[in-house]
């Protein structure tokens, strides 16, 4: 009889981090969380979860949850995306120490394309430098440096996708720019500037993450990978999509990416939306190669079911 696998997820109640909880749930993994508040982590977050209290700023508490775990889910970011330069990377050298001390546990990243110049990267694969210009872009590639330095004594498994869209999603473009949660859609807002830009229906990718640690052994001790998901060739594909789940034409508006420009300075979301914008003006699309050549085929929802399923989390349709 196999001995049941143990993950400890840091940010299961985040959206990648509970969809991630969930898909390995369905395949009998033993799951610890890590949660400041025990009470609402487990009002809001997955079922099956072994919740743990503790805070991923504290070295010894990281430690202490991951005794046992053959995997860290390293899929927590600083409460609203603030404080980057100060958070990020001590929040992953807890990670690093706590995989080290469970006897080279696996660290499993959900990985951006933040390290990404969008203007020098129309496809991005293994190989592509990571020469980001923004501070999110710079302090993520020093924390996927580091994760390289600890392969050396621990796994690390990065996957890397697109913008997130699907249910729980809060935290993402398309539920919290494109779309109004909570009512019917009655007008649809287009993030893309342009053609060309990469989305990652969640479940897919959770599902993806499980389907690789299902055949761990095969992964190398640094393994770098690239979820396609959906590449909207015209940049108008998901609102296509949605229109058509809705069964009506609606108005579409552009994002104003010009105001974002213009209030960067005071700093908050429109700094933050500046910094991200030549993503969406500029073509990325993610080369999947190596993830096929291990998985023979990358999960694919249909695109309008995957909308569906988004804008009925949402509230948005019945």
């Amino acid at each position: 009889m196999q001995k049941q696998r143990t993950a400890l997820i840091l940010g299961a109640t985040g959206g990648i981090g509970g969809a991630i909880t969930r898909a390995l749930v369905a395949k009998h993994w033993h799951i610890i969380a890590l949660a400041r508040d025990i009470q609402k982590a487990s009002a809001r977050g997955p079922v099956g979860v072994n919740w743990v209290h503790g805070d991923v700023m504290n070295c010894a508490d990281v430690v202490k949850a991951a005794e046992g775990a053959n995997i860290i889910v390293h899929a927590v970011n600083p409460s609203g995306y603030r404080n980057w330069d100060k958070l990020v990377l001590p929040m992953i050298d807890n990670t690093i120490a706590a995989a080290r001390e469970a006897n080279g546990a696996r660290i499993v990243l959900p990985g951006t394309i933040y390290n990404y110049d969008p203007k020098l990267t129309p496809i991005l694969n293994i190989d592509t430098p990571q020469n980001a210009n923004s501070r999110k872009g710079r302090i993520r590639i020093a924390l996927e440096h580091r994760l390289k330095h600890a392969s050396e004594h621990t796994p690390v498994l990065i996957l890397r996708a697109g913008d997130f869209f699907g249910p729980d999603v809060g935290s993402s473009w398309f539920a919290q720019a494109m779309i109004m949660p909570n009512r019917p859609v009655k007008k649809i807002t287009n993030v893309a500037k342009g053609s060309g830009h990469s989305w990652a229906y969640l479940p897919d990718l959770a599902e993806t993450f499980a389907r690789l640690l299902d055949i761990h052994e095969n992964l190398q001790p640094f393994e770098m990978l690239q979820f396609e998901g959906l590449y909207d060739h015209s940049g108008h594909e998901l609102t296509d999509a949605i229109q058509r789940v809705v069964g009506v034409k609606l108005p579409i508006k552009q994002f104003p990416w010009w105001l974002m420009k213009t209030l960067s300075p005071f700093g908050g979301f429109p700094r933050e939306a500046a910094e991200l914008a030549p993503s969406w003006e500029y073509p990325v699309k993610l080369d999947n190669y190596r993830l096929v050549q291990l998985l023979g085929q990358e999960p694919r929802t249909p695109l309008d079911i995957a909308i569906k399923r988004t804008l009925e989390s949402m509230k948005c349709v019945s």
